[in-house]
């Protein structure tokens, strides 16, 4: 073979090999990432080819398919029974869109893909069966996410959320404004404009407030402020005088920290101070105490850091660097303090759980098509914020506050329920109106069966009506009251 010959012998097999490789590349490197690209129409149009496992509460989906009316080539899409009501807890499933919050975390399971799946896959491709999803059995009750959101209608902009104190399980997650995830569950450009109407509304329908709203929790974050004052030992008798003087100055200031109204709270007990809410007397306790004992106890609580749920919620703040005054004014949920309502549900579970505060969750199992369960959640201690002696003395403190105090609103014949009102100033020099507070939980011969938090951004309410005792503690009287019949 001549000389030019034989380089384009050469050359010709380099190409060959090339190719070689990048077939091999494609078919073994690449085909994993190729086959899950979201450019990649085989895998969408395989995507929506079969029903959607669902989403269970009480034993029963809360969620659907339905074969696409339009010339799709997707066939089936999501739908959703009172979605409104639900789309806080599973998010939406959209063909255009995409998925949020359990639509998307547990996509594989709801879709049939997951990895956990594949022994079932196997099977099917065998037996010839269709392909089908699993399921996702949420800890939700009925009753409870129906009060709540009843409730919360009408009243503008709020929240609630109910935890189970025992077990951490997420009874109630409700959130208004809201929205119908089946509006913008298929692939047409009408459901897409309905879903940029709404991630355009001022009014954030599509954000679920009882996670990703960080709110001033007001003088609800006084509970976490006696249980620092019992653990650190600064007073041990609830109705033992304070050393609260009035009016108090703020360290290092000549402003005086002012109550809301003419309020009984010089040297008032640590009961009297609740039922009453003084600020003085808190905001002297967070003084006294300092930031460092302050924060300790706050981040026992769980502020600082995001939960996972298994959705994200957003991380509550306690302030880490702050002054005496700054201090004494975050000790009753103000200056940079902020809360989600899941976080001060947790605070009042902890309470009600003896001290003791458990993860929160709202996934008890995940199933196979034939409901076998390929995995199951597990109660976890997350923390321990307070004694069981210091947790009872508090128990009797916002028990007082509901029999005769502030929180009358939320009491249930039968039922002792302990609680704490806030009303959380809002805007510059608290121009807007504020925000109505109210933490609780309910206490039965068996044990305490949920704890609940609410708040509710009444805008179009005169302010002079807005409170946590007359606006948020009737919805959470409604949602304890759920969740005990329920139980019967």
């Amino acid at each position: 073979m001549n000389k030019p010959l034989r380089r384009i012998a050469i050359f010709c097999g380099l190409l060959v090999f090339a190719l070689l490789a990048r077939d091999n590349w494609l078919q073994y490197v690449q085909a994993d990432t190729l086959a899950k690209h979201e450019k990649n129409r085989r895998v969408t149009i395989e995507r929506y080819s079969q029903p959607r496992g669902d989403i269970i509460v009480d034993g029963k989906p809360i969620t659907g398919s339905k074969v696409t009316t339009s010339a799709s080539d997707l066939k089936y899409k999501r739908t959703w029974k009172n979605g409104p009501m639900w789309a806080p807890v599973t998010g939406y499933s959209s063909q255009r869109i995409g998925a949020s919050q359990l639509e998307s975390i547990d996509d594989g399971i709801l879709t049939g893909n997951d990895d956990r799946l594949f022994f079932r896959r196997t099977l099917d491709m065998l037996t010839g069966e269709k392909k089908e999803g699993g399921n996702v059995v949420t800890t939700l009750n009925g009753a409870a996410q129906k009060a709540a959101y009843e409730g919360l209608k009408g009243r503008g902009k709020g929240a609630v959320a109910a935890i189970d104190p025992s077990t951490g399980a997420i009874l109630a997650l409700a959130s208004t404004p809201s929205y119908d995830p089946g509006d913008f569950a298929g692939n047409t450009d009408e459901e897409a404009e309905k879903f940029i109407e709404l991630d355009k509304d001022k009014d954030k329908p599509l954000v679920n407030r009882a996670l990703r709203e960080t709110y001033p929790p007001g003088s609800t974050f006084k509970v976490v402020t006696a249980a620092a004052a019992l653990e650190h030992g600064l007073y041990d008798d609830i109705d033992g005088k304070t050393r609260s003087p009035l009016p108090w100055v703020m360290p290092n200031t000549t402003t005086p920290l002012k109550n809301e109204g003419d309020l009984p709270c010089k040297n008032a007990s640590l009961r009297e101070a609740l039922r009453v809410s003084c600020n003085t007397v808190f905001g002297k306790i967070g003084a006294d105490l300092g930031k460092d004992k302050m924060l300790e106890t706050a981040k026992k609580f769980g502020f600082n850091s995001e939960q996972f749920i298994p959705v994200r919620s957003n991380a509550s703040n306690f302030p880490e660097d702050m002054d005496k005054p700054q201090t004494a004014l975050s000790s009753i949920g103000q200056f940079e303090t902020a809360a989600t309502p899941l976080q001060m549900a947790m605070v009042a579970a902890a309470i009600a759980n003896d001290g003791t505060l458990m993860e929160p969750y709202m996934v008890s199992d995940l199933q196979a098509r034939n409901f076998d369960v390929i995995e199951k959640h597990s109660p976890k201690e997350m923390s321990e914020p307070l004694s069981k002696e210091n947790a009872q003395k508090l128990q009797e403190m916002m028990e007082t506050v509901v029999k005769t105090g502030t929180g009358t609103r939320a009491q249930i014949p039968g039922v002792t329920v302990g609680g704490k009102t806030g009303t959380a100033q809002h805007g510059v020099a608290n121009s807007k109106n504020p925000y109505a507070w109210f933490i609780s939980y309910a206490k039965t011969d068996s044990g305490s069966p949920v704890a609940v938090a609410v708040v509710v951004e009444d805008s179009a309410a005169d302010r002079g009506d807005i409170s946590g005792g007359g606006l948020a503690a009737p919805i959470a009287r409604d949602v304890m009251e759920a969740v005990i019949k329920s139980k019967k």
